[in-house]
Formats: C-alpha cells, sequence, structure tokens
C-alpha cells in the first residue's frame, strides 16, 4: 500500500490564481487516490473559485488562508523580507514544518527560488539549487539543468547539477543510467570555456555518472542524451529560443494553411498529422520545472498554466515526493564526494 503524500499548492501564484490552481487540483485528486492537497490563498478569491465549481473542504482538499500574495514582478528579496504570511511562503513553510511533502507554485521564479532556499535550505555538499525541466525531442524527452537559477557557475557547480538531474531522471522518469552531456559551442574537447572544459574532466573522472561528452545547442533535440547540464544563463537562453521557434513554426503553419482554398482543403486532410503533432510538443505536457538540491520538493509551474499544464506540474511533484528525491540526491552526492576524496 502506498503511503498518503501531501502536497501544498499556492494557489495565488501565476497569471490565473484559483481559477486554474483549483480545478487543476480537484482533478489531480482523481488522478491519485492517496494524494491529500493544500491550497494555500487568500480566502475570498478561493471561497469564490470552490463555490462555481460546487466543490467543498474535505480531508484530501485542505485549505489554509492567507493574507499576502507575491506579485509577479515583485523583487524577490523584497518578497522574502515583506511577504511573510504570502500564499508561497505559507505553502512552502508546510513542508519545511513536515505538515507536507512538497510544493507547487506558478507565481513569481525568482521569489520562488529565494524563499524556498531559505526556508528548505539546501543539501549537504550542493552549493546552489538549479531549475531543471523537461524538453521534448526526437526520442521522446531529456532534462535540462539549469534554466535561470544560477547565471554564473563554476564547473563544481556543473558537476553538482549533473548529479541532481541523474537522480531525478532515474527516480521520477525510471532511466537506468541516464546519459549526461554537457552542453558545449561544440564537440571536440578543445571547444569551450575554462568553466566548461574543467566541468567536462570532473565528470569524467566521476564514476557514479554516465557522462558522455559535450552537447552542441542542435543536440538537445536529437535526444542523444537524457541529461544535458548547462548554467542558468545559457539554458534559460536555450529555452527561451527553443520556445520562440516552435511558435514561429505553428505560426507559419497556421499561415500557410489559410492562405487560400486550396492550402485550407491540404489542412483538412492533414489535420490528424497536426494534432497528433501538436500533442507531441505541447508544451502543457512538459510543464513543471523541479527546483533541485533543496532539502525539500518544490516544483515551479508556468506563469501562464492552464488547468493541464498545472496538473502536470502536480504530478511530477506526487513522484518526485514520493521517491523521495531530496533524500537520493543527498545521498548519491554523498557518495560523490567521498569518491572524490579517496581518489586524491
Amino acid at each position: 500500500m502506498v503511503a498518503t503524500t501531501t502536497l501544498t499548492l499556492d494557489a495565488m501564484g501565476g497569471d490565473h490564481g484559483p481559477c486554474v490552481v483549483v480545478p487543476a487540483a480537484v482533478e489531480a485528486l482523481e488522478r491519485h487516490p492517496d494524494l491529500n492537497l493544500v491550497l494555500v490563498g487568500l480566502r475570498e478569491p478561493l471561497a469564490a473559485e470552490f463555490k462555481r465549481l460546487g466543490v467543498s473542504e474535505s480531508s484530501r482538499l485542505q485549505v489554509r488562508y492567507c493574507t499576502q500574495v507575491v506579485g509577479m514582478d515583485e523583487s524577490p528579496s523584497l518578497a522574502l523580507r515583506s511577504k511573510r504570511d504570502s500564499s508561497m511562503r505559507v505553502a512552502l513553510d508546510m513542508v519545511k514544518a513536515g505538515e507536507a511533502n512538497g510544493s507547487v507554485s506558478a507565481g513569481n521564479t525568482g521569489a520562488l527560488m529565494a524563499t524556498a532556499r531559505y526556508l528548505l535550505k539546501t543539501l549537504p555538499g550542493i552549493d546552489r539549487p538549479a531549475i531543471m525541466s523537461t524538453i521534448p525531442t526526437r526520442g521522446g524527452a531529456t532534462h535540462m539543468l539549469d534554466l535561470g537559477a544560477n547565471v554564473d557557475c563554476k564547473a563544481e557547480h556543473l558537476l553538482q547539477f549533473a548529479v541532481m538531474g541523474a537522480v531525478v531522471a532515474e527516480a521520477v522518469y525510471g532511466i537506468e543510467r541516464p546519459r549526461v552531456g554537457l552542453l558545449n559551442v561544440g564537440e571536440e574537447e578543445i571547444k569551450g570555456n575554462d568553466q566548461v572544459k574543467r566541468a567536462a574532466e570532473m565528470l569524467a573522472g566521476a564514476e557514479e555518472i554516465n557522462y558522455t561528452g559535450y552537447v552542441e545547442g542542435d543536440g538537445i533535440f536529437k535526444g542523444e542524451v537524457d541529461i544535458v547540464v548547462c548554467d542558468g544563463f545559457v539554458g534559460n537562453v536555450a529555452l527561451k529560443c527553443s520556445e520562440g521557434v516552435a511558435a514561429l513554426i505553428a505560426d507559419y503553419m497556421r499561415m500557410e494553411f489559410h492562405r487560400n482554398l486550396l492550402t485550407r482543403l491540404a489542412g483538412a486532410v492533414a489535420l490528424p498529422v497536426l494534432k497528433s503533432l501538436r500533442r507531441r510538443i505541447d508544451p502543457r505536457q512538459y510543464n513543471g520545472a523541479s527546483l533541485l538540491g533543496l532539502r525539500g520538493v518544490a516544483l515551479k509551474s508556468h506563469g501562464s498554466a492552464d488547468v493541464l499544464a498545472f496538473g502536470r506540474a502536480i504530478d511530477t511533484a506526487v513522484v518526485e515526493a514520493r521517491q523521495g528525491v531530496p533524500g537520493r540526491i543527498d545521498e548519491r552526492i554523498g557518495g560523490l564526494l567521498s569518491g572524490f576524496r579517496r581518489r586524491r
């Protein structure tokens, strides 16, 4: 019998707040019979959404009221200092206190990372938490980190990111000995800056990691590796570029199929293929970025997420909590550091 998992949801975060979080929570409870959810938010908006959906509080769907909300454009330091009763902070406080196994928020990314790091603390041996998300590829999907939490990184940080990514790939996605690649400007050993070259040396010497070498930007989508490691500056730019290209291609296809009567007919014939393609690359299916390296489970949903997308983030948080991802990272990092000490 699987033990009950409890998650807190920041009901006020993101562009839509309770209008997305509450229905996503209701659907998640149907998918996971052993899941309990606590929605944290302002009294009136939550009550209005519960009334609209015709649902009420229960032992599995509870509400914790707060008095503040962190704005999407608010300074992380200001939010940390002055929003102690925000929906984001109260939700994470419950994880810190052991009242919940993890938390999901679609709120301000910087504020979420700052608050989670302050409350949950980093694991021993982890200098900086990292943000990891899933990206569709030819072979299915790959997992990339860091995506914006750390714009300046040392080689040691990239090594830690590799360990954390490998643990999640194994625990959450069931990938045995996940292949780890280091994002670089070329595949040749002589290419890259000093930071990347040093990280490559460290990864090659880490027996605990299945390091396969450098990966170029286009290699992210080939599916030849399971984990792509980079600093947060490069990772965030790469992610936004890929999202922009996907949107551009979708716009071009839409324009072409609506150019005239003949192309409209062609579009009608190709509709089943187009729908299948849309499902495969639909970013909602991959929503939910993990904040790794903390002493608790925390997931960041896209701010514009709809019910389906937010539900995917909840699903990922459920698996991470059940699999004890923070504990696994702690164990793997400890083993890695011990191995390096012995080799020295």
